[in-house]
């Protein structure tokens, strides 16, 4: 009965981690549509409530790195119970650099706004990688929450369109800033705001891949959509 009390305490456990992992979850993406919406308008009071709710992301990373730990260390996981609490920390982690993406976002949205008399027209160009990437960190965060592997699959093929799209974002801007010299600022500023956004699609497809590792066993790290496909 001993053995049957420790497994259910740990299950006990771990859920409660895995709640806060998806509270953290809803965390960042508030926090990136936040930042998205104050880049458009050029909300500086919205980019700066951004800019302070970080604060309570990085110390929720604190708190669940903490609980993990000890989860290990009490419960002594077998070796698959381990592998989902290894996966559920590098998901904290990777949440926690989203949400200072989502920071970087909302500061440059607050620095335009504060050098006044810019315009705000370079938002169009990101809009496109931007509604693929709030999309991709959502499903992310849905596959994790359901250990959805199939889903989860789909969502890496998915971020090498947000990495195409940057890319094509960078030679338009390139462009720009050939053509006429007095757009580089802006242009600059867009171009950071742009790279926020696929790290954050990076950042979420990591995530589907951690998914991955805990339903399958396999590390597919590094590896091409193609050749990932047929082993899961």
């Amino acid at each position: 009965m001993t053995g049957e009390h420790s497994s259910k305490q740990y299950d006990h456990e771990l859920e409660g981690i895995r709640s806060k992992v998806l509270l953290m979850g809803g965390m960042v993406e508030t926090a990136f549509d936040e930042a998205l919406e104050a880049f458009r308008v050029g909300d500086a009071v919205r980019a700066e409530r951004v800019i302070l709710d970080d604060q309570a992301v990085n110390q929720l990373e604190v708190q669940l790195d903490d609980a993990c730990s000890h989860l290990i260390v009490r419960r002594q996981p077998t070796a698959n119970d381990l592998r989902t609490v290894m996966a559920t920390i590098k998901v904290i982690t990777d949440l926690e650099r989203i949400g200072d993406e989502a920071s970087k976002i909302a500061r440059t949205a607050k620095n335009l706004h504060e050098r006044g008399g810019v315009s705000f027209a370079h938002y169009d160009m990101v809009r496109t990688i931007a509604k693929g990437t709030v999309d991709l960190l959502h499903n992310a965060l849905d596959a994790f929450a359901r250990l959805d592997g199939k889903q989860a699959l789909e969502l890496i093929a998915a971020d090498e369109v947000i990495d195409h799209e940057f890319r094509t974002i960078l030679r338009n801007l390139i462009t720009f800033m050939m053509e006429d010299p007095r757009t580089i600022s802006s242009a600059l500023d867009t171009l950071w705001v742009a790279k926020a956004i696929e790290r954050i699609g990076d950042h979420a497809k990591n995530i589907a891949e951690y998914v991955i590792y805990v339903v399958e066993g396999r590390d597919i790290r590094h590896s091409k959509p193609a050749a990932i496909e047929p082993a899961v």
